[in-house]
């Protein structure tokens, strides 16, 4: 019997967790890109999570995690893998301690932060813009204008294998674009906890829309991208070097280098994943060989 088989089979005693077969992850990216995943599991909280999870069977292929998809470049051939999809692990509730929040992992960082918002809690505002899940946000200490996750969390309920603990923020280990989850195998962000700064509402609505339009303003929203395509080097800006090599309007097939922010390769016209792939490392030999850095992809890419 096949993994798919397999795990039909066991999953099929847990009828309340949604799974489809053969699902696009063009549907379920932000590029708008890639082929089917052979089975995609959609839990609605931690313990559906579990279960998913657990009718993997051994030996087979690894299950991939994912959230919204903000930061995923996922093969046109498609994935035989099972691919867990958290976007409907929304759960927000206020947290156990004053100024605290607990966010389940599918949460959008947007949803985080109006949240906050609407209690009257600061220091989430950064994260307004981010087009990210609470659950990768953590796993990468994502960030945007002098902001990062490090900043607000106070800690997050992680999955190990088969053992759920809560990590401090110390413990994450977080650094830029990493933490230790990103480190050990079968491990997940299942909720992040919070801990903010008491504010005004409309001060902090304000914030959260000055930043909105400094996006607006600077980078290509209107077409599918994963954000910044690369991490930032050391010393460097990605997209000031690749500007400088010339690199703005480079373009394989539907995939291009942006015009408005050369930071951001961006999905013109039909790009394939293929297309993508070629002009992200199109950009790293060049900048490479005019400059001597390395540009390291920050867009998590899939085979």
């Amino acid at each position: 019997m096949d993994w798919k088989s397999e795990f039909d089979r066991r999953v099929s005693v847990f009828p309340g967790v949604k799974v489809l077969s053969d699902e696009p992850m063009k549907r379920h990216t932000s590029f708008r890109t890639g082929g089917p995943a052979a089975r995609m599991a959609f839990p609605k909280d931690a313990g559906e999570f579990l279960l998913a999870l657990s009718c993997a069977p051994e030996g087979g292929p690894e299950p991939f995690v994912m959230g919204s998809g903000t930061n995923v470049l996922a093969p046109d051939g498609g994935l035989d893998r099972l691919v867990i999809n958290t976007r409907e692990m929304r759960k927000l509730e206020p947290g156990p301690d004053p100024y605290t929040i607990c966010a389940a992992a599918g949460c959008s960082l947007r949803q985080a932060a109006e949240f906050a918002c609407t209690r009257g809690l600061t220091g989430l505002e950064f994260a307004h813009g981010i087009p990210g899940t609470v659950g990768g946000g953590v796993c990468m200490n994502a960030g945007a204008y002098d902001g990062e996750m490090s900043q607000a969390l106070s800690g997050a309920l992680v999955l190990a294998e088969t053992d759920i603990s809560y990590l401090s923020v110390d413990a994450l280990e977080l650094s830029y674009r990493h933490s230790i989850v990103m480190e050990q195998p079968r491990t997940y962000v299942l909720q992040a906890l919070f801990r903010l700064r008491p504010g005004t509402p409309a001060d902090i609505r304000a914030k959260m829309e000055t930043l909105l339009q400094r996006r607006k303003a600077s980078q290509p929203l209107e077409y599918p991208s994963a954000g910044s395509t690369f991490k930032r080097p050391a010393g460097h800006y990605a997209g000031t070097l690749i500007e400088q090599c010339g690199l703005k309007g480079l373009r394989v097939g539907g995939a291009e280098v942006s015009e408005k922010h050369a930071g951001f390769v961006i999905n013109r016209d039909g790009a394939t994943s293929a297309d993508i792939l070629a002009v992200i490392r199109e950009v790293q030999r060049r900048v490479f060989d005019q400059t001597g850095v390395t540009l390291e992809p920050e867009v998590r890419i899939l085979e």
